[in-house]
């Protein structure tokens, strides 16, 4: 899973992580749980976050299972080591990104969102559009859902995606 905070694309993850069955690892979590152990904030947690969601994706897929990491992704570099697990693990990889056409939905929707994730603050609009102009183009195909459209078609559309051989 890839796009912005706040399009919807954690939204989405959890829908197939409950209709696949397979995990979800999100990296908001994981980052949050390194600042409760005492993982100072100006330390590159986000980056070790990915790393670590890295590991139990790898976990995972040596089982055999699926698994959807709901991540921004908005960096080639980040891509890079999904592909780079996928084919380490001899596992297809999917991309899904989730925009927000509607940019004034999008900023109510991160604005208004409460999360339960302990210790997480979540990113101020400013911060959303920063990384809206600094998102890296993408090297491969991926399925582009837009989060304005409802959120059972897009999932549908979404497991269309996923069970393509």
């Amino acid at each position: 899973m890839s796009g912005l905070p706040g399009a919807g694309k954690s939204s989405v993850a959890q829908e197939l992580g409950r209709l696949l069955p397979a995990p979800v690892l999100s990296v908001d979590p994981v980052e949050a749980a390194m600042w409760r152990a005492g993982v100072d904030r100006d330390q590159p947690t986000g980056l070790a976050a990915y790393v670590v969601v890295e590991a139990l994706a790898s976990e995972v897929l040596a089982l055999g299972q699926t698994v959807v990491v709901d991540a921004v992704n908005d960096a080639e570099e980040a891509r890079e080591q999904w592909r780079r697990l996928a084919v380490r693990r001899s596992v297809a990889l999917r991309h899904i990104e989730v925009v927000c056409s509607d940019r004034a939905l999008h900023r109510r929707r991160l604005e208004g969102r409460r999360r339960d994730i302990d210790g997480f603050v979540e990113p101020a609009w400013a911060s959303v559009e920063s990384r809206r102009a600094s998102f890296d183009a993408w090297r491969e195909d991926r399925l582009v859902l837009d989060s304005t459209a409802p959120l059972t078609g897009n999932v549908r559309t979404a497991l269309a995606h996923l069970r393509k051989v």
